[in-house]
């Protein structure tokens, strides 16, 4: 634990709003960090940054939205845009646990700019900044979807197993200069079932009933608080965890 009264640095959360982001924000700032929440629903941020208190600050963010990306340094207080760690956890998976044809093709290539090309485009942006301060620490939150694909996850998975290589090729890029790490939690349960199928909250339940165990968002947030923890000459290249059930 941070000591008291003492900032350890600045987080940069993606899909901050709600589920494994806010968890995520919620334990590094108990942690001692003090954390830029960024999400597109404002609303939600909004009431995040009320709850966290002034470690807190919530910044308005569409990873899809290359604009959006480019002036987020630019946008942030002046204080606050030394990024010391960015955690990539901005996720989709719209209509998602369908075959591949019972979808628009729209539908599946969102899911992939979302989790693909967002989380490589915010991460291009803050890369530059811990390289001038040669420190950094790149958190990704994959999915054990990228350990094995399921019927009904064509997009998903490919997005997965695309967050997996490019961490474990970007872990080589920087090598001495920028700890990353993978974490690949299994089924979470959180609102993700429910944006994925329209706000159906009665066939998320169903879904996430359906299995024996599910792990809660701040199981996650506690394995990413963990291997920020390590010291700087430990790199936990990644995190796989699982329901215990």
């Amino acid at each position: 634990m941070a000591q008291e009264g003492k900032t350890r640095g600045i987080c940069l959360v993606t899909g901050a709003s709600s589920g494994i982001g806010a968890a995520i924000a919620e334990k590094l700032i108990a942690d001692g960090w003090k954390v830029v929440a960024a999400a597109r629903r404002t609303d939600r941020l909004a009431a995040l940054g009320a709850r966290l208190g002034a470690g807190c600050h919530a910044l308005e963010l569409d990873v899809t939205d290359p604009d959006s990306v480019s002036t987020l340094a630019g946008r942030l207080p002046v204080d606050w845009r030394e990024i010391d760690v960015l955690v990539n956890n901005a996720g989709s998976d719209i209509g998602g646990r369908t075959a591949f044809d019972q979808q628009p093709v729209d539908h599946w290539l969102s899911t992939v700019e979302t989790n693909v090309a967002g989380m490589i485009r915010v991460t291009h942006a803050i890369v530059p900044g811990m390289l001038e301060r040669q420190r950094g620490h790149i958190v990704n939150i994959g999915s054990n979807a990228s350990t094995a694909a399921y019927a009904g996850g064509t997009a998903y998975v490919a997005s997965k197993y695309a967050v997996s290589g490019f961490s474990r090729a970007l872990r080589l890029d920087y090598l001495g200069r920028i700890r990353v790490t993978q974490v690949l939690p299994g089924l979470v349960r959180t609102e993700f079932a429910e944006v994925r199928n329209a706000g159906d909250k009665a066939k998320a339940e169903a879904f996430y009933s359906s299995y024996a165990g599910c792990l809660r968002a701040e199981d996650v947030a506690n394995c990413v608080a963990f291997a920020l923890d390590q010291p700087p000459h430990v790199n936990i290249a990644e995190l796989l965890v699982l329901p215990s059930r």
